[in-house]
């Protein structure tokens, strides 16, 4: 690991021309007048194509840039002048060198995201480095040994929020699986004008400040007229007991961000062009902070061929859901010389980002309507066992939780309370999930943690509130199969069970009801197999990301386990993944969601 903290000169500083966006921000309170995405556009936005850096030897420099994304001047982090930073293409096997030159005021870093890489250039500061400090210089170096679509971001305090990410693409060795004309990076991201120190302020002091989807007398009319009293009354009565809201999708809404695709509003949003019957491809990257993405482009079916990077069996869908940090490839066949929507709606239904797919800029597309506002169900609780379908069954999935007792402990790390205790049994094959029945800790009871799912569920099938049954064809978890065999088909030697918790109320969040300051790390030993089980005891989607090693998803098929970088764990449910510990050194683990990361944060140890 090389580190220079040397300035260097001005002349070798290449800044990109400055760039001045507008555009419309889009408050959720003005969804709840019934007006359409359409009549919220404003004056289109200057077109603008990120910058593409290609070769072995990169220099990249953060610094501060006036943008104008609302109307409103505010001072972005950017890479080299642009927001996102310029989309950087590597070439599988070989060394790639990159410069980093940090021109903030307060230390940087770059994490690149789903690369596998030596722990000291993976870019997390107190973890596998120092950070860069102001002025100075770091020297990444690493081979690459891997193909696909990832992205880049900072690591440091809320600097992704404020505008420091872009793409990577890494091109194959071998001839692609599938065939294409033309390609396309979507880079989705959330901007908002407030300093992100204070969204998080406000987050702490009121957990629903940028809610303004709670329920009213209106809705509780309708609901009678529809339910009955009797039902009704259960039903709030239920969510009122446990102060809970079945509405809370999203910590922070289209109330106070700016939803982009590469860079773009929606007022005009990003242009990509084609030609008829041409095979497109979508390099589609979630680089939000806080925001999912519910995504379909109307008129064309989608071929999912690539997951977080990774080949998998080609799908066909009309829409996905894409948490933060997650990344799919997708293949379109426009048969007409028309334009298409690309539309990434808010979970939430605040807001959305929107491209448009043409054969002429002088065409433009239809946005679609929102769909309706989704609200989450006793599922969503981890409390409706008769609900669920599919692959719950399999290697005796459907077991109860013991809620206090600790039965179910053998073979099984429960983190955070004594990982260096658990006996090495073989439970589960590879493939299948865990069989070992939910125990919770001592530490998952107090004030800072308001809520256990009663009777998680693997949902591998459920696409998630909002998604289910609104007559599209939409992807799920269980879905993904790897084009290849499974690397490692070992099956786990021991299992380390996570419970996602918090107290939504006070913006308390943790892991085994610890937060990161508090906590041990997780030690692995090199060159190991386990399995790791998230228990998500919230009522919010969490996407966990591991660094430095390969998140194998548990989806019933052994034999052609796909690969992910991120894992969305869904309300109240649970699900498994294994991990080969072929990594040594020190990793980050956490919570994707950039105002949760920093308590749901784990440090890993492979040694």
């Amino acid at each position: 690991m090389i580190r220079n903290n040397t300035i260097l000169r001005s002349e070798e500083i290449n800044l990109q021309r400055r760039r001045f966006v507008k555009g419309i921000a889009m408050g959720g309170a003005l969804l709840g007048l019934g007006v359409s995405p359409e009549q919220l556009l404003a004056a289109p936005t200057s077109s603008f194509n990120q910058p593409t850096l290609r070769g072995k030897h990169f220099r990249l420099t953060l610094a501060p840039q006036k943008v104008n994304f609302t109307g409103k001047n505010r001072f972005a982090t950017a890479v080299n002048g642009t927001v996102p930073g310029p989309i950087l293409r590597w070439q599988e096997g070989d060394r790639i060198s990159l410069d980093v030159t940090n021109m903030l005021a307060e230390s940087s870093s770059i994490h690149w995201h789903g690369i596998i890489l030596p722990t000291g250039m993976d870019g997390v500061p107190d973890i596998s480095f120092g950070g860069i400090d102001p002025g100075g210089t770091y020297h990444y170096e690493f081979d690459v040994r891997q193909s696909g679509t990832y992205w880049y971001h900072s690591h440091s305090g809320f600097q992704e929020q404020t505008g420091l990410y872009g793409a990577i693409i890494v091109d194959p060795l071998e001839p692609e699986p599938f065939s294409y004309d033309r390609e396309h990076v979507v880079m989705l991201s959330d901007w908002s004008d407030e300093n992100p120190a204070a969204i998080y302020a406000k987050l702490k002091k009121m957990s629903g400040y940028y809610n303004f989807a709670e329920r009213t007398t209106g809705d509780l009319i309708r609901d009678i007229e529809k339910k009955g009293l009797s039902q009704t009354w259960s039903d709030r009565s239920m969510w009122n007991r446990m102060r809970m809201s079945d509405r809370d999708l999203s910590d922070v809404t289209g109330y106070t961000y700016t939803y982009l695709m590469n860079g773009q509003t929606p007022a005009g949003g990003w242009t990509g062009l084609f030609k008829r019957g041409e095979r497109v491809r979508l390099r589609i990257i979630n680089g939000s902070a806080m925001s999912f993405f519910d995504v379909r482009i109307p008129g064309l079916t989608m071929t999912v061929v690539a997951a977080d990077g990774q080949n998998i069996e080609p799908v066909s869908v009309d829409e996905f859901r894409i948490g933060v940090a997650e990344i799919y490839d997708v293949i379109v066949e426009p048969k007409d010389d028309r334009a298409y929507c690309i539309f990434a709606q808010a979970i939430d239904r605040t807001g959305y980002a929107r491209g448009t797919l043409t054969p002429d800029l002088s065409l433009t597309a239809e946005v679609p309507d929102f769909d309706p506002y989704p609200i989450l169900t006793h599922a969503d609780m981890g409390m409706d066992m008769a609900s669920m379908s599919g692959i719950n069954d399999m290697a005796g999935m459907d077991n109860m939780n013991s809620m206090n007792g600790m039965a179910g402990m053998e073979g099984m790390d429960h983190a955070g309370m004594n990982n260096s205790s658990a006996k090495m049994v073989m439970r589960g094959p590879a493939g299948m999930g865990s069989d070992i029945k939910i125990v919770h800790a001592e530490t998952e009871v107090g004030p800072h943690v308001d809520m256990r799912a009663m009777s998680p569920q693997y949902r591998l099938d459920d696409p998630g509130v909002g998604l289910r049954n609104n007559g599209r064809r939409v992807l799920t978890y269980a879905d993904l199969r790897n084009l290849y065999p499974t690397p490692d088909p070992r099956d786990p030697r021991r299992e380390i069970q996570l419970h996602l918790t918090g107290n939504m109320a006070r913006y308390m969040w943790s892991i085994n009801g610890v937060k990161y300051a508090d906590a041990e790390p997780l030690r692995l030993k090199y060159g190991e197999r386990l399995r790791i089980t998230f228990v998500n005891d919230t009522m919010m989607n969490h996407p966990m990301h591991l660094h430095g090693m390969w998140s194998d998803l548990e989806t019933g098929d052994g034999k052609h386990i796909p690969r992910k970088h991120t894992v969305i764990v869904q309300p109240g449910s649970k699900i498994s993944y294994l991990v080969t510990a072929d990594a040594m050194g020190s990793w980050a683990y956490h919570c994707h969601l950039l105002y949760h990361m920093l308590a749901m944060f784990r440090k890993v140890v492979v040694s």
